[in-house]
């Protein structure tokens, strides 16, 4: 639809920022902190660009009050972060560390004395590695009992301060990496385990979120979903099916259970004839029911083009690009079901995702109307080659172009009549990229941090800096 006049972005719109806590913080072995999934899998070679770490990330762990500092001179109005489990519970349960909890607890001041609405996330893909050792992590119907703990912890400290929370980050993501591609921990290829294993997340995130109304009932409480809407690759009706399997299999499948508590009809009686559908157990499906979100958390980036697949067609082996050589991304599928194939008509980054505004818009309405709750943005942002100038000038106007077209992506959906109350970009500050080191950069500040050599860690407001805070001021009316 095209409007006339978009309608304002609401008052008290929360416009963030975000990170995650192995990413940035650093101090991987400080102040009584365990072992997590990523602290091993990084040491294994060729798993990471150079073999980066994040043993140091950027070092938020002893620079969180001038990053806090940068973030109040901006005006940020809320900052999401997340928990580092094994900095909580070293084993992952047991023992309390109240160093732990104390570093927390200062990011939270420091953020409520600038004003900043704190945001945390309970799980960003960092498991303690012992759970991993003892039981296989999420392979085993344990780990649901010690996320309940540990977020009934987290709860109990923080729940006086902090009114919105984020359950599980992008379930989709780290499920699917870790156990169907290998590409992250525990690099595992195992579809039906996959499926095991995404459902002792659906149950975790369930139980948190029913604890979490016991404990903090005056907050708010959802799951960050990394949406990547599907569109057919033609008109013909085989390429509109795949991308509808799509959208079942790699959306609903998920959403679905987040909202309703059920998995999608087509997509189960699929699995059940493929022998990979998840074993449910007696009370599952009761507790999922329980589990219904406050508002869908979408960590948006791109939409994906489908077509049609045959039974002898393309696998999920297709190469993953992480090296940021544009053009290097293969695509992939699922026999019988869909693969996925370029849109000509969207431009891609140097690490080949699409660049489309308006996919995030077609996410939300999408949402909406299916679901009917209230959606944060938990994250969009644009990874790239940052530049420092002979100046010290970071002129990422690229950014800036990308960022302003999807909030103006946003405002155009709340005109279309969806409820989105908060927008938090990918990142505040540059930060490790998982896979990528610190060549692929998302922040507004530039760390002086790369793969090899030692560096000082400066921190540099980039151009995309000062045109975020004049969007906050203005309250998205200055683009």
């Amino acid at each position: 639809m095209i409007h006339n006049e978009l309608k304002a972005f609401p008052k008290d719109f929360l416009w963030g920022a975000a990170s995650a806590a192995y990413q940035v913080e650093g101090a991987w072995d400080f102040d009584g902190k365990g072992m997590s999934n990523w602290d091993k899998f990084v040491r294994i070679p060729g798993k990471t660009f150079k073999g980066t770490t994040g043993d140091v990330a950027v070092d938020h762990y002893h620079h969180y009050k001038e990053d806090i500092a940068l973030m109040a001179e901006m005006g940020l109005k809320t900052y999401r972060f997340s928990i580092a489990w094994s900095r909580i519970y070293p084993t992952g349960s047991g023992e309390l560390n109240q160093k732990g909890l104390d570093f927390y607890n200062n990011i939270i001041d420091e953020l409520m004395k600038h004003n900043i609405e704190p945001i945390v996330t309970i799980y960003h893909w960092d498991l303690p590695q012992a759970l991993q050792d003892a039981y296989g992590g999420w392979e085993s119907r344990q780990i649901i009992e010690d996320f309940k703990n540990y977020s009934i912890t987290l709860y109990k400290a923080f729940g006086d301060r902090v009114k919105y929370w984020v359950s599980l980050n992008e379930q989709n993501i780290f499920t699917r990496l870790g156990y169907q591609t290998a590409l992250h921990p525990p690099g595992i290829k195992d579809d039906k385990l996959f499926y095991q294993v995404n459902h002792h997340a659906n149950l975790a995130n369930a139980i948190a979120i029913k604890e979490f109304r016991k404990y903090v009932p005056d907050g708010k409480i959802g799951p960050s979903f990394a949406y990547s809407p599907a569109y057919a690759a033609t008109s013909k009706p085989e390429d509109i099916l795949a991308a509808e399997n799509a959208e079942e299999l790699s959306n609903h499948w998920w959403m679905d259970v987040y909202t309703w508590g059920e998995y999608p009809k087509s997509m189960w009686d699929y699995l059940k004839r493929e022998g990979i559908a998840p074993q449910i157990e007696e009370g599952d499906l009761t507790l999922l029911k329980e589990g219904k979100p406050d508002f869908m958390g979408v960590n948006y980036y791109q939409t994906t083009t489908y077509e049609k697949n045959p039974l002898d067609g393309v696998t999920l082996e297709g190469r993953f690009n992480t090296t940021g050589e544009k053009g290097t991304m293969q695509d992939t599928g699922i026999p019988g079901l869909f693969k996925t194939t370029p849109n000509e008509y969207l431009e891609r980054t140097n690490w080949d995702w699409n660049i489309d505004p308006q996919g995030l818009r077609i996410g939300l309405r999408r949402i909406t109307n299916r679901y009917k709750l209230p959606i944060l943005i938990s994250e969009n942002g644009l990874g790239e080659y940052d530049k420092v100038e002979k100046n010290g000038e970071v002129n990422d106007d690229y950014r800036i172009a990308y960022i302003s077209t999807h909030v103006k992506a946003i405002q155009e959906a709340i005109a279309d009549g969806t409820e989105v109350f908060g927008y938090c970009v990918w990142s505040f500050t540059d930060l490790l990229s998982w896979l990528n080191g610190f060549q692929k950069r998302y922040g507004f500040v530039y760390v002086n941090q790369h793969e090899e050599g030692e560096h000082d860690l400066k921190r540099l407001k980039k151009k995309s800096y000062h045109w975020y805070k004049k969007v906050i001021e203005s309250n998205g009316e200055v683009l």
